[in-house]
């Protein structure tokens, strides 16, 4: 069987450009797919924030009613109530260094990732 040029070029082609068509849609799943998973992240990201803001607006809501409690004579406050507004307290500065420590490590490892 002789081929010739054209048909050895055209026998060549095809497997290119099958592979080519190939690789194509892969690439536009795996965008695709992607664009999903950015999107989820962000909207994760956003549901932690809420998250975050609720339990501080919880905390703030409970120190301040301990506080307003604790200016009324007829209250009777025991150590419990002292103790609880406290540990507020306490957790949320904690958790404000966690989130400063977290961010602080996100910007840094965002900018090596560059």
């Amino acid at each position: 069987m002789n081929l010739t040029l054209w048909q050895f070029a055209a026998a060549l082609g095809l497997p290119s450009a099958l592979t080519g068509l190939a690789v194509w849609y892969l690439k536009k799943h795996l965008d695709r797919r992607d664009r999903t998973n950015e999107e989820k992240d962000r909207a994760h990201t956003e549901l932690e924030c809420a998250v975050i803001e609720s339990v501080n607006a919880a905390l703030s809501l409970g120190e301040a009613t301990a506080n307003a409690v604790a200016r009324i004579p007829d209250a009777h406050c025991n150590g419990d109530m002292h103790a609880a507004v406290a540990y507020a307290r306490e957790v949320k500065h904690r958790q404000k260094e966690l989130l400063t420590r977290m961010g602080i490590s996100a910007v840094f490892d965002g900018e090596q990732r560059r």
